[in-house]
């Protein structure tokens, strides 16, 4: 895995050297004025917390010294982006109070799936499912427009018509409908069985996009979550199946599994919809380089929870992140964050840190890690499928 993470990054230094010896034999980079995300809690920026009540403290401590949506001590990946393309960072579509449109809306919210909830879990925080938030942004383009008619309150708030059609789609989801399958306590194979509906789903709705207009579309795989402590405190496999690093081998090859079957699945709808431009990245790698070489890069314990609560990786899914008791008559935070967040990579047993987070999107922003390899600020190119699969 570390020599394939070292190709990785010696191809994307290639690729920049190339757009800054050559510029005259490169497109342009792409000028995105908008931005359009759906997912899960990786991306969520407070959809959740807006519904069902805000991620409370530490959450949101490192960057925004307050509880401000995202389930973790700052930023993700999805704010990256969004700075890095200048754009401001995505309010949720579901918070009504402070949010602005007009550069874009986060439809992703934390415990979402791809499958409706009923058909592959029956546990979980969240019932907007990505077909449901499929649901929303075509609700929310067509009324925004109608809005935006009405004056100039609602045209700053509100994203122009033809940004629909220039916008960067992000997508992040599908980690929970594999979880999902261990909660109901299927087999490997039984999981394996339900993936090929799951990225059925995913690609209506992608098509669904592009019938409104969507033509960039930049697309993340799901985790290694067979490192991740809510699942190594829950779920239990022989000794063995436990490599070097103390990750879950079997839970990783689900991972990987689903992982390839998206990657055809992304090689199919570029093929489907000619007019559009497909970028698959490979978090997988990089979050896994990350965990397995932590000490390396910077980073320290790396399957413990920095927010959480006892056990052997800081983690109780009864007492999560932030939980509060009352000890003494006097409430008390039992479920506390880490003393430096900065050096730790997994926040609360589910979620990265924002330091973790920082460092996962810069390896992916140059394109390394990318199918066809194309940096962020050029994924609005269209290229050829065929040796990528």
């Amino acid at each position: 895995m570390e020599t394939q993470f070292l190709r990785h990054v010696a191809f994307g230094v290639v690729i920049w050297a190339t757009l800054l010896l050559y510029p005259s034999t490169c497109s342009k980079p792409c000028s995105f004025p908008a931005i359009f995300n759906f997912g899960d809690s990786n991306s969520d920026t407070g959809g959740l917390s807006a519904a069902f009540g805000q991620a409370p403290y530490p959450n949101g401590e490192t960057y925004f010294r307050t509880p401000s949506g995202p389930y973790s001590d700052g930023r993700l990946i999805i704010d990256f982006i969004a700075e890095t393309l200048r754009l401001p960072h995505l309010s949720a579509f579901l918070d009504s109070v402070g949010s602005n449109f007009s550069h874009g809306v986060n439809f992703a919210t934390a415990g979402s799936t791809i499958r409706p909830p009923n058909m592959t879990i029956q546990y979980g925080p969240s019932p907007i499912s990505l077909d449901v938030q499929s649901v929303e942004f075509s609700d929310f383009h067509r009324r925004s427009q109608i809005y935006r008619q009405k004056g100039e309150f609602f045209e700053k708030l509100l994203p122009r018509e033809e940004f629909y059609s220039q916008a960067l789609y992000t997508f992040d989801i599908g980690q929970n409908d594999l979880t999902a399958g261990y909660k109901l306590n299927m087999s490997i194979e039984q999981i394996k069985a339900y993936v090929p509906d799951v990225l059925g789903q995913f690609s209506n709705v992608i098509k669904n996009i592009y019938d409104q207009g969507g033509r960039t579309f930049w697309i993340h795989n799901t985790g290694p979550v067979g490192c991740y402590p809510y699942i190594l405190d829950r779920f239990f496999v022989n000794r063995a199946q436990y490599n070097k690093y103390g990750c879950a081998d079997p839970f990783n090859d689900v991972a990987q599994f689903f992982n390839q079957r998206l990657k055809e699945a992304v090689v199919q709808l570029e093929k489907d919809l000619p007019m559009a431009a497909f970028t698959y990245v490979d978090v997988y790698s990089v979050k896994y380089t990350l965990i397995t070489e932590a000490k390396k890069y910077g980073f320290e314990k790396p399957l413990v929870a920095c927010c959480g609560h006892g056990g052997k990786y800081n983690y109780n899914r009864y007492e999560k992140c932030g939980t509060k008791k009352t000890i003494d008559g006097r409430e008390v935070v039992i479920a506390n964050s880490c003393n430096d967040p900065t050096i730790r990579v997994n926040w609360d047993g589910t979620h990265f840190t924002e330091a973790a987070n920082k460092w996962i999107f810069q390896q992916i922003v140059n394109g390394s890690f990318s199918y066809p390899p194309n940096p962020l600020e050029m994924a609005c190119q269209r290229r050829n499928t065929k040796n990528y699969v």
